[in-house]
């Protein structure tokens, strides 16, 4: 149904960087205090199996903000160009379109679509983008600080010791997480109110380095927290890639994390206590921006959404960061907070995809969806309908090339997940991976060369390879030279 420019909602779209599911207290993880994602959660629908398409940042971004996998934009990795989203549809429908924060398009200062954009990057960028200076840079450079970086990092006697995990040593307001928080909250006190709104907000963390204000680390340091305990059995059954991945990380230091292969479990309980504390503040934030929201009368008809682009290992599987398929990389949290609009305090198991939520907000603009898009959309779930979900997800990753340096031994990693197996294959590898998720939920015990599971491993192939012959002919008429 077309709504007239004043009936429609605000949108407010906040994505966080490198945020594991298991970081919200309301979704049954009471070791993380994140009240006010916790109030999200209750009183709106929580998707919570949704699953990215990407094990990266920008492939998995690019998705979400263009309606297609990887394999169709064309955006595999960090540093493929894209230029181009949806968000250019809102902004010729009305909308007025904002990025504060990371988005991760490139160049980073693309428009987008946006009418006005306040970049903040990675907080680490070392082989791409190194020298780029956002509004963060500048900052920090108004104020004659030097941020916290990995060529200072290495100057510390333990920074091998570290895992990535450090204390926020400059001004409070100085952090990344905060200044963005805070550069939010200003815009909506002091521009103009200007509807409808679509308002992107995106925080650099809880992405590594793991650094959060000492007072909000200390807490957790303090509390039993769930830590990796990864065999000798499990790794003897990681594929090669992975084998080499993990090696690689342990000799090249990527975001300031100096990986160990043999990690205390002191080094790891710090690990997690400083992504979670800088989750945390995060929350705090949040919980702030929704009341500057609420003061300037934007929340009267919004609509906001949360997620993250992918998760992290945290030494889950004896590996660092992401660019694996395990559920902690694949799993990602996805809000939608309307109340009003949509019922409250639902949570929704179906399989779906993240960017099956671009749909929604086309169709909340009161935009058509193009056919050649991959989605479906979520809309049925959020009006209380007895929709099925997907049969099956896919999330897709390419191997290194000179500047990512990072998956060795294969040039695309793929994975295929339904409600009760996971296979993913490694291109030019004999080997892959193949979980019975309802035997082995936490993915310990690679199946893939087992007799008795030969039959599953090349049925998920052949899914694999329909999947892939329907999406080319799906979205065969969208031109990859539009990004």
């Amino acid at each position: 149904m077309t709504q007239s420019v004043d009936e429609r909602p605000n949108i407010i779209f906040i994505i966080t960087d490198q945020q594991r599911y298991d970081t919200i207290a309301a979704l049954g993880f009471p070791y993380v205090d994140t009240p006010n994602l916790d109030r999200l959660v209750h009183e709106g629908t929580t998707f919570t199996h949704s699953f990215i398409t990407s094990a990266s940042c920008a492939p998995a971004r690019a998705s979400l903000f263009k309606g297609y996998y990887p394999h169709t934009t064309g955006i595999h990795k960090n540093a493929d160009i894209w230029r181009h989203s949806w968000v250019e549809d809102l902004a010729a429908s009305g909308y007025h379109c904002v990025n504060i924060g990371k988005m991760h398009t490139f160049p980073y200062e693309t428009p987008c679509g946006f009418h006005e954009r306040f970049v903040v990057e990675n907080k680490d960028r070392y082989l791409e983008g190194r020298y780029f200076f956002d509004r963060w840079d500048m900052a920090l450079q108004a104020q004659g600080l030097i941020k916290q970086q990995r060529e200072l990092y290495r100057l510390r006697g333990d920074y091998n010791e570290r895992l990535g995990a450090f204390e926020w040593e400059l001004p409070e307001k100085t952090h990344p997480d905060v200044f963005v928080g805070d550069l939010v909250t200003w815009w909506i006190q002091n521009k103009p109110k200007m509807e409808p709104l679509f308002l992107q907000i995106g925080f650099p963390g809880p992405h590594p380095p793991y650094d959060p204000i000492p007072r909000y680390a200390e807490p957790y340091l303090e509390k039993e927290l769930p830590l990796p305990n990864v065999t000798e059995e499990q790794l003897t059954k990681l594929p090669k890639v992975q084998q080499m991945h993990r090696e690689h990380d342990a000799e090249v230091d990527h975001d300031s994390i100096a990986y160990s292969t043999t990690p205390t479990r002191e080094q790891l309980h710090r690990q997690r206590a400083y992504y979670l504390a800088n989750m945390t503040m995060i929350d705090e934030k949040i919980g702030e921006i929704l009341q500057a929201l609420e003061d300037g009368g934007y929340l009267e008809n919004a609509v906001v959404i949360f997620t993250s682009d992918h998760g992290d290992d945290l030494s889950d599987h004896g590996l660092s960061q992401k660019w694996s398929m395990y559920d902690i990389i694949t799993r990602t949290p996805l809000i939608v907070w309307a109340p009003g609009r949509f019922e409250g305090g639902r949570q929704v198991d179906a399989l779906v995809q993240q960017f099956d939520i671009a749909p929604v907000i086309m169709e909340l603009a009161g935009l058509p969806t193009p056919a050649s898009w991959e989605t479906e959309s979520l809309t049925p779930f959020l009006q209380g309908e007895d929709a099925p979900g997907r049969e099956f997800v896919f999330a897709e990753q390419a191997g290194a090339d000179a500047l990512t340096g990072i998956l060795y031994g294969t040039g695309m990693m793929t994975m295929v997940r339904n409600r009760d197996w996971k296979l993913v294959h490694y291109l030019d590898n004999e080997d892959g991976e193949l979980y019975d998720l309802s035997a082995d939920p936490d993915e310990h015990d690679n199946l893939w060369f087992s007799p008795a599971h030969r039959d599953k491993r090349e049925e998920l192939l052949g899914v694999l390879r329909d999947w892939l012959i329907r999406s080319h002919l799906k979205s065969g008429d969208w031109c990859t030279e539009w990004r």
